[in-house]
């Protein structure tokens, strides 16, 4: 499978595929779940080992991270730092009263690269979602990264693709 990672590429497909992704959500959405599912997560399987997101990091620069307490506490422990410091500098609280990491892009993105990676947030560490179940109820946000990540953007076609979607 040929991918494509170049985010210039990547940006300027997506604007030109957003109609027709538009179509592919209404479409996705009248199969079946558990199909879906199993479907990106074989792509998936094959997508993400192929794509280095310690080379990109276009998902720090344009996501908003929603952080636990736990998170917060490791953060200040790995830091060095008191919490109330922490969540001074870097945390702040949503209109949702969820925590959120307070700028975009991310304060730990150096390059490309997160200076905290190994103790990164479960938000970060679990992105782009495509492991998980429940890939139609996700479609919305998935879309709406689809123009800033590879593994998302080679998923989705991969899939239509697969699903032999016409537009």
């Amino acid at each position: 499978m040929k991918l494509l990672t170049n985010l210039t590429q990547i940006a300027a497909i997506a604007a030109t595929n957003e109609n027709e992704n538009d179509a592919f959500r209404i479409f996705l959405k009248q199969q079946d779940s558990g199909t879906i599912d199993a479907i990106v997560h074989d792509i998936n399987a094959v997508v993400t080992p192929q794509i280095d997101c310690t080379q990109c990091g276009n998902c720090c620069r344009s996501l908003m991270i929603n952080v636990t307490p736990e998170e917060t506490l490791s953060l200040a422990l790995h830091l060095n730092e008191k919490i109330e410091i922490v969540k001074e500098k870097y945390i702040e609280i949503s209109a949702e009263g969820q925590m959120i990491v307070n700028t975009i892009p991310c304060h730990f993105l150096a390059d490309s690269s997160c200076t905290i990676y190994e103790n990164r947030f479960t938000e970060c560490r679990e992105f782009p979602h495509l492991h998980k179940e429940n890939f139609t109820g996700r479609l919305f946000g998935t879309l709406m990264y689809y123009a800033l990540c590879p593994i998302i953007f080679n998923v989705v076609e991969a899939l239509k693709e697969k699903l032999e979607f016409k537009y």
